[in-house]
């Protein structure tokens, strides 16, 4: 159980999901943010590359959680920079292990629906990973290494989406900025296939899992799932935006600019939080159109 007088240090909080997962945590625990870009007032310094760092922040605060969202999510980047990406993804998580292991400390572990090869339609948490690109190899690395941790959650995450317009990255900010910018047509793929990750109702599922002590491997995406070109599309109607027109294209349409491997199909299931009870999501329609009512997106 979560107290307030417990500590928690959140890594790499400085994201879309960690916009959510701060709000969640603070005012119930005394929470330490941290990232290397302090794109916020509440955000403190640590590269969690820097092994020696990490150790002495760890010695600074005495962590009772510790949850790890740090991470190179860039697809493309990690494709060009493998060694960087390792470094982040996957070898920072064992520089937490001699505090980790001395302390018994619960620690909080986000993975990607990039890890399957997309060969099947759906995935649950027990299906074996076949990563196909080094962003997938580097994060399911990190789980590997995370897994000998007693008191681990491995979040395995969808398409992202949270943050809003200043800290959201993936594919609904940048399908809302080609709006933003006047664009009546959107060229979206229509074959690849996965499930929206609400960045909110993730935040929700990692503090209900320490809270409640539930450990191991938890898929966390919204329920259902669809193409590209559906969720744009759904997107467009949640915003009034009826002006604007989704065209499917093929992946091949945007090979030069998303040259890394992406698996066919990324739809999950959270199969172990049904069994606890503890699917704290919500289906994606509804999902997309929370967020699209969220914040102001200059349209």
């Amino acid at each position: 159980m979560i107290r307030k007088t417990d500590t928690v240090l959140i890594t790499g909080c400085g994201g879309m999901l960690g916009e959510g997962v701060y709000k969640r945590f603070t005012g119930n625990a005394n929470v330490f943010a941290t990232d290397i870009d302090l794109n916020e007032a509440w955000l403190t310094h640590l590269d969690v590359r820097d092994k020696a760092q990490v150790e002495q922040y760890l010695e600074e605060i005495r962590p009772d959680y510790i949850v790890h969202l740090a991470a190179l999510t860039d697809m493309e980047y990690c494709e060009t920079h493998p060694d960087d990406a390792e470094a982040t993804n996957a070898d920072s998580v064992a520089y937490f292990a001699p505090y980790v292991e001395t302390h018994g400390t619960p620690f909080v572990y986000i993975c990607t629906a990039g890890i399957f090869d997309g060969k099947k339609d759906v995935y649950d948490e027990d299906d074996e990973p076949h990563p196909l690109s080094v962003y997938g190899k580097t994060k399911y690395g990190g789980e590997i290494n995370v897994k000998k941790y007693p008191k681990h959650v491995v979040a395995r995450a969808g398409w992202m989406m949270g943050g809003g317009p200043i800290k959201d990255k993936k594919f609904i900010n940048k399908i809302i900025k080609q709006v933003r910018s006047g664009a009546k047509e959107l060229f979206v793929v229509d074959d690849k296939l996965g499930t929206p990750c609400y960045t909110y109702d993730l935040a929700n599922i990692l503090y209900t899992l320490l809270d409640q002590e539930q450990y191991g491997v938890f898929h966390g995406v919204c329920e259902g799932g669809g193409s590209r070109a559906e969720i744009a599309r759904f997107l467009m109607e949640s915003l009034g935006r009826k002006d604007v027109t989704v065209t499917e294209v093929g992946s091949d349409y945007f090979k030069s600019t998303y040259f890394a491997p992406r698996p066919r199909s990324e739809k999950m299931v959270n199969r172990h939080l049904h069994d606890l009870g503890l699917n704290l999501t919500r289906d994606w329609h509804d999902a997309v159109e929370d967020y699209a009512h969220k914040f102001d997106w200059g349209l």
